[in-house]
C-alpha cells in the first residue's frame, strides 16, 4: 500500500507540529511531514494520497517570502504545480487560524490550496462543518463546510486533539482505499 504524503508550510512552527500529531496518529499509513518549501515537485507529485496544512498569514495570505517568511512556502510552490496534471490524486487540507484576530480572513490557505489544487484535477476530501466556529468570513466555506480541517489554536487548543480524530477516521479510506 502507498504511504501518504504529509507537506506543511509554516510560520511559527505550529503547523509543523499539527502535521506531526496528524503524521502519528496515521501510523505506517503516512510518511514522515515534510516542510513544502524543502521539497521537491517530483517528490509531491510522488503521491496519491496527501494531506497538506497550512497557516494563513496577514490578510488572508500564504505563508511564502512576500509576507516576511526567510524560506519558500505554499506562495513559491503551488506555481510549480501550473503545468501538473494532479487526476488521480486524492487530497484533504488543514488550515491553521485565528478566528478572532482574524475574523475576516479565518483559514482563507484552505480555501486557495482547495483552489489550486481542483483546478488541476485533483480531488479534495475532508470537509468540515463551520458549526464550532465563530468568524465573519473565509475564503475556505462553500455552504456550511469549510474545504478542509480549521484548527485554531490561539483560541480553541482543547478542541483540537477532538477535531484531528474526527477529520482522520472520516477521510482515512478515502486517502487509503
Amino acid at each position: 500500500m502507498a504511504k501518504i504524503g504529509i507537506f506543511f508550510g509554516t510560520d511559527t512552527g505550529r503547523t509543523r507540529l499539527i502535521a506531526k500529531q496528524i503524521a502519528k496518529k496515521l501510523g505506517d499509513a503516512a510518511d514522515p511531514p515534510v516542510n513544502i518549501g524543502r521539497t521537491t515537485l517530483s517528490g509531491f507529485l510522488a503521491y496519491d494520497a496527501l494531506i497538506l496544512g497550512s497557516p494563513t498569514l496577514g490578510d488572508g495570505e500564504l505563508p511564502g517570502q512576500s509576507v516576511g517568511l526567510s524560506q519558500p512556502s505554499w506562495e513559491e510552490f503551488l506555481p510549480q504545480l501550473a503545468e501538473s496534471d494532479l487526476s488521480g490524486k486524492v487530497i484533504a487540507i488543514f488550515g491553521l487560524g485565528d478566528q478572532k484576530k482574524y475574523p475576516d480572513e479565518f483559514v482563507d490557505a484552505i480555501g486557495l490550496i482547495h483552489d489550486a489544487l481542483v483546478s488541476r484535477g485533483a480531488r479534495v476530501v475532508g470537509r468540515w462543518p463551520i458549526a464550532g466556529y465563530e468568524f465573519a468570513g473565509s475564503q475556505a466555506v462553500d455552504g456550511d463546510e469549510f474545504l478542509g480541517l480549521p484548527i485554531d489554536q490561539i483560541n480553541q487548543p482543547v478542541l483540537t486533539e477532538a477535531r484531528i480524530d474526527g477529520w482522520l477516521a472520516q477521510i482515512e479510506a478515502e486517502l487509503m482505499p
